[in-house]
């Protein structure tokens, strides 16, 4: 009987710790900036998961790729993720900072997650159009050089179906509302999905709403 009472309590906690960790690592467009943190697309994600993965969302608003890559060591020892989701260079495009250096950084932090034997998923960004072509194709082609450099995934613009919408951003132009939250999800899933499957998710009966 004893013996069954420790079986019955212990596989709970085996269970729980064989379920992946997907490691968040954004700016504010992570970190619900300006709405309700249960609105924002990564509380979305945890939601629609519903327990089948744990979530941590290591995003701060005002992040740039330089803070991320120096944060992110620390993050993967401390939660040994085995999905790193990297949505940054937003900040550094905004700032006008060398997309060199966005490459740079973004690269340290594909390479220290697959050291670390976690899967990358690259959410790209673009720059609004005063910042001129040049730099935007310069800005918006680090994420797929990277993507093919490194073979990870890659959502191509996070924003899609979503910058130019109405009420879909705040009134700063920079910032989704609540209601694109559950877009930029979709826009995240169909690869985050792949590789959540991979790591033995099943997501068969997964609620999309």
């Amino acid at each position: 009987m004893l013996l069954c009472a420790l079986l019955w309590l212990t596989a709970p906690l085996a269970l729980a710790a064989e379920r992946p960790l997907v490691l968040v690592m954004g700016d504010s467009l992570s970190a619900a900036y300006g709405i309700e943190q249960d609105e924002g697309w990564v509380s979305l994600l945890e939601a629609r998961l519903d327990g089948k993965a744990h979530v941590v969302n290591a995003s701060i608003s005002g992040e740039t790729s330089s803070g991320g890559a120096s944060r992110l060591p620390e993050l993967l020892g401390q939660h040994e993720p085995d999905i790193v989701l990297l949505e940054l260079g937003g900040n550094d495009g905004l700032r006008g900072l060398p997309p060199a250096q966005l490459k740079t950084n973004l690269a340290d932090m594909i390479e220290a997650s697959q050291q670390a034997e976690a899967e990358v998923l690259l959410l790209g960004i673009d720059i609004p159009p005063n910042y001129g072509q040049t730099y935007r194709d310069a800005f918006t082609g680090v994420f797929t050089r990277l993507a093919d450099t490194y073979d990870v995934a890659l959502v191509p613009f996070l924003l899609e179906g979503v910058a130019l919408e109405d009420g879909m951003m705040q009134s700063d132009g920079i910032h989704p509302t609540s209601i694109a939250q559950p877009v930029l999800l979709d826009n995240v899933w169909p690869e985050l999905e792949a590789l959540l499957e991979r790591n033995g998710v099943q997501l068969a009966d997964v609620n999309h709403d």
